[in-house]
């Protein structure tokens, strides 16, 4: 393996975002109402330069109205997702963790479902009540995860893993009072759903996405000496339960936010950060940028299939990245073992 370097790095991640500009041109082409990449170009560089009255009012409406707002929407999530899973694997160190490991998305799930359930009318108020629920499991999982006023791995573990358990239940019980019509849209909320649009700015998710990502990458070198074990770590003077507070926080906020405006979308944070380490290795200092470019690779790809593959009817995304990842970790799963 090449040592690395901040230029291969930088060459690394400049592969991966040209491939996920090509995915966005592909998914603002393909559709219910397909448009020709010649004109897409052309609408994007009017909508640039401000030359609104000479885009076609279809090209406008479906371009900056329906699709782009929804790949944006993909993009964040994605990348949060996948950088949130590559964060736990490195504090729990487990190869098996996710973003949803801790409860975060039980939390947000049951926060949505208190909203359908008493504010149906009110639309802003499912992922406001939703992020809400994900910011109390975080904190209560830190709580319930510390030991010896630190936080303790397998400590952090067990008291996700309870969490999830009882929000799951209060969650089924709760759903036995949402009316039919709220219950499929719930449903396909928990599948993962990027159709409804977010009700806070793009603008917004995407500062909090950097200032999450940027907080977690400070750590990225602490990372790397963390996996060979904490108390070699602490030798070599890290400070382990800073490193764990700020990757715990940033990676929590992330899946939190991610799962407010998208629901519940899977193995994209457990494969993804996989897939990197595969390719590119496991260094701590590619593995976060490049994880979220593969994330929000993966999240728009999947989301494109997901409302092209039987159009005009459309399919959760999270459904998608099931059926897709699911195959694709077994398949990785069994050349590790070979």
């Amino acid at each position: 393996m090449r040592p690395l370097t901040p230029r291969r790095i930088s060459w690394i991640c400049a592969g991966l975002a040209a491939i996920l500009f090509v995915i966005v041109v592909f998914s603002l082409k393909v559709g219910a109402y397909p448009i020709a990449v010649v004109d897409v170009a052309k609408t994007l560089v009017r909508g640039a330069i401000g030359h609104w009255n000479s885009i076609p009012s279809s090209d406008r409406l479906i371009v900056f109205g329906l699709r782009l707002p929804r790949i944006a929407l993909g993009v964040l999530v994605g990348a949060a997702l996948s950088v949130s899973g590559a964060s736990f694997q490195a504090l729990l160190r487990n190869p098996l963790a996710d973003p949803y490991v801790l409860g975060v998305s039980s939390g947000a799930a049951l926060g949505a479902i208190i909203s359908l359930a008493w504010l149906p009318h009110a639309a802003w108020t499912m992922q406001a009540l939703a992020f809400v629920g994900a910011l109390l499991t975080i904190t209560a999982v830190y709580f319930l995860g510390r030991r010896g006023g630190q936080l303790d791995s397998t400590t952090l573990l067990l008291a996700g893993i309870i969490a999830a358990s009882f929000l799951s239940a209060l969650i089924m019980f709760l759903m036995t009072t949402v009316s039919g019509r709220d219950l499929r849209g719930m449903a396909f909320w928990l599948m993962g759903d990027l159709a409804t649009p977010a009700t806070v700015p793009l603008s917004f998710l995407f500062i909090v996405l950097l200032i999450g990502i940027g907080a977690i990458y400070t750590t990225a070198s602490d990372l790397n000496l963390i996996l060979t074990g904490e108390r070699e770590a602490h030798h070599l003077g890290v400070n382990v339960a800073r490193v764990k507070l700020v990757v715990y926080v940033g990676a929590s906020l992330l899946t939190g936010l991610a799962v407010s405006v998208s629901g519940a979308i899977g193995y994209v944070g457990l494969l993804i950060p996989h897939v990197i380490r595969m390719c590119f290795g496991s260094d701590y200092r590619l593995l976060i940028p490049a994880s979220a470019l593969g994330g929000a690779i993966a999240v728009t790809l999947a989301d494109t299939l997901a409302r092209t593959i039987v159009a005009p009817t459309e399919l959760p995304v999270g459904a998608m990245t099931a059926a897709i990842g699911a195959p694709v970790f077994i398949y990785l799963l069994r050349r590790r073992l070979a």
